[in-house]
């Protein structure tokens, strides 16, 4: 079985958010599994000055896209055991940010396009084309209407997940044939309130709806999450499944992790402590272990829950606790948590920006992790946090749901805490909770103790996507 990921973003490449983890370590598994996973994203600026000397050349087609002809340089890559296509034109992806652009709808038009035009010229003949977000949204639209019927495109099978329903790709229907090039029967694949939405093209077209944990998919099916596809998705339901993320396990491990001050694993965990100490040092926090250090790490934004935080921030420090945030989001948010760290000194740090040496370092030494999320696909930040020890407190959507169940003292099961509603005095209970597990140590051990031996790895989501791929060749 042949598969080809065809992405915008994968780790270590090119990242802005979860889909670059998810794209960087799922196809490993996959080909672990006696699969030949490959992955594919654009030549942006950043990969070919740091690895253009290494990249194999395969050709340059042209690319139609509406009126234009645009070129489109292939490169191969051999790398980590992995075979990487990279395609290249330096109108659309040379340039400093992945995303952003006035022109995202033609850049990643193009993309999709030029992903399907390469395929002939590639030394790789897929059987399943993975297709995530709105970017690569056009892969299946493009498939079953411009290639619709050619032999070499024909027997290809689409599988599109969705990361986060809130971004669909939006644009005006004037795109619709000056630059997709799509005829007027075709245009009611795209058509949503008066505007051209990738993302429903693809939900239409692909042969296999995929999210990123089960609850998510139940959720989209209602308006509260689906920002305006719950009918959509209710319509196309038959060929929706929820399959959990997972992470790379031997990247994120405690026990190798070289950004950290003292390593550990689970059979060392009272070594754990030095990390927090060190952490408290580097961030100007004073230096004690009498009360619990609780962190966010992660994107301020409106679903994130950061508002829950921010309503009782007052009610959090005086529980007590010390409190860092690290992360980049809402201006707003930006500004109350730095004012908060200058009113609080010594309790409250906030570093805006993001390192991933400084994430590791705060999952290392802080004791609780907050994600209260209105909103959460999947998440991958409380499963590191159960990697590195630091009790998880989350409230039961998407896949925090799924990973993340309430500790249990009576019955010693469970690996973090929850709550339900999306109430800023529900989530100031769950820490406070937290806090309590927190002073009694042997029952803190436990849960630590439960958070390392739970399976966050690759290895079972990647199965049923086999599973998933091999139901549409056998079809």
């Amino acid at each position: 079985m042949n598969v080809l990921y065809i992405s915008t973003e994968a780790v270590p490449f090119a990242k802005s958010g979860g889909l670059g983890d998810v794209i960087g370590s799922l196809p490993s598994e996959i080909r672990r599994q006696n699969a030949d996973a490959r992955i594919m994203l654009p030549l942006y600026q950043n990969i070919k000055e740091k690895y253009g000397s290494m990249l194999k050349y395969l050709g340059s087609i042209e690319v139609p896209l509406g009126w234009r002809r645009s070129y489109c340089g292939m490169y191969r890559l051999d790398a980590d055991d992995m075979v990487w296509y990279f395609l290249d034109n330096e109108q659309y992806f040379c340039r400093d940010r992945l995303y952003g652009y006035y022109d995202d709808g033609e850049r990643f038009a193009f993309y999709s396009k030029a992903a399907l035009e390469s395929l002939a010229h590639l030394d790789f003949k897929p059987d399943i084309l993975h297709l995530s977000e709105w970017q690569t949204a056009m892969v299946p639209v493009f498939l079953k209407t411009v290639y619709h019927g050619l032999p070499e495109h024909e027997r290809l099978k689409t599988v599109f997940t969705i990361h986060n329903i809130e971004y669909q790709g939006r644009f005006g229907k004037e795109i619709a044939g000056d630059l997709l090039g799509l005829s007027s029967h075709h245009i009611d694949l795209l058509e949503l309130d008066g505007d051209i939405n990738f993302m429903k093209g693809a939900i239409v077209a692909c042969d296999r709806l995929t999210t990123v944990s089960p609850t998510y998919a139940e959720e989209i099916r209602y308006p509260f999450y689906s920002h305006g596809l719950s009918a959509l998705i209710e319509e196309h339901r038959g060929k929706l499944t929820g399959i959990l993320n997972g992470i790379a396990k031997d990247h994120y491990d405690p026990y190798r992790d070289k950004a950290l001050v003292q390593r550990y694993s689970s059979r060392s965990i009272e070594k754990r402590e030095r990390n927090k100490t060190a952490l408290q040092e580097e961030l100007g926090l004073e230096l004690s272990s009498e009360f619990p250090l609780l962190a966010v790490v992660g994107r301020m934004v409106e679903h994130k829950g950061i508002a829950l935080i921010t309503h009782v921030f007052d009610e959090i420090i005086d529980l007590p606790v010390q409190f860092v945030l690290l992360g980049t989001g809402d201006p707003n948010y930006e500004s109350f948590f730095q004012e908060q760290a200058n009113r609080h000194k010594g309790r409250v740090a906030t570093i805006i920006g993001f390192s991933s040496k400084l994430a590791s370092r705060i999952y290392a030494g802080s004791d609780l992790f907050l994600m209260p999320s209105i909103s959460e696909p999947c998440g991958l930040a409380q499963m590191i946090a159960l990697r590195y020890g630091s009790v998880p407190i989350v409230r039961e959507t998407g896949g925090l749901k799924d990973t993340i169940r309430p500790f249990d003292p009576v019955t010693g099961k469970g690996n973090g805490v929850t709550f339900a509603s999306v109430n800023a005095h529900d989530m100031l209970d769950a820490i406070q909770r937290a806090c309590d597990l927190y002073y009694d140590k042997p029952t803190l051990d436990r849960l630590r103790k439960n958070g390392f031996r739970t399976d966050v790895s690759w290895k079972k989501p990647a199965g049923r996507y086999l599973e998933l791929y091999r139901s549409l060749i056998n079809q």
